[in-house]
């Protein structure tokens, strides 16, 4: 049965009724169409491959974002050391060899579709 179907039998119901019973129709029928909705997402969920999911990865705009973020951090960061203290300057070395190794990770090997 359609939704237009449902609802005209909704309607219906509700005309021989009476108005006493309207929340029971009303609540019928916004349930059946809950499960029609349910069921159209778990349709389309279904149809979209596994395999096409798995595979996706950081978009090109979060690869930038990620690249802008952590070469503003890191150059403040050498920013502050510098300034603060010339003899802490070799705590940028672990603190660049983070941002490399977080980038590469992040924009690795990409799977191939």
């Amino acid at each position: 049965m359609s939704t237009g179907d449902e609802l005209k039998a909704a309607v219906s119901a509700r005309r021989d009724l009476g108005p006493d019973y309207e929340d029971a129709v009303v609540d019928s029928f916004l349930d059946k169409v809950g499960q029609e909705v349910d069921r159209r997402v778990d349709e389309r969920l279904a149809a979209r491959s596994p395999k096409n999911v798995a595979r996706q990865g950081p978009s090109e705009s979060q690869r930038l974002a990620l690249a802008i973020v952590s070469l503003s951090l890191g150059t403040l960061a050498t920013l502050v050391l510098v300034l603060a203290d010339s003899a802490k300057a070799t705590m940028l070395i672990p603190i660049w060899v983070g941002i490399i190794i977080v980038n590469g990770l992040f924009n690795g090997p990409r799977g191939k579709g």
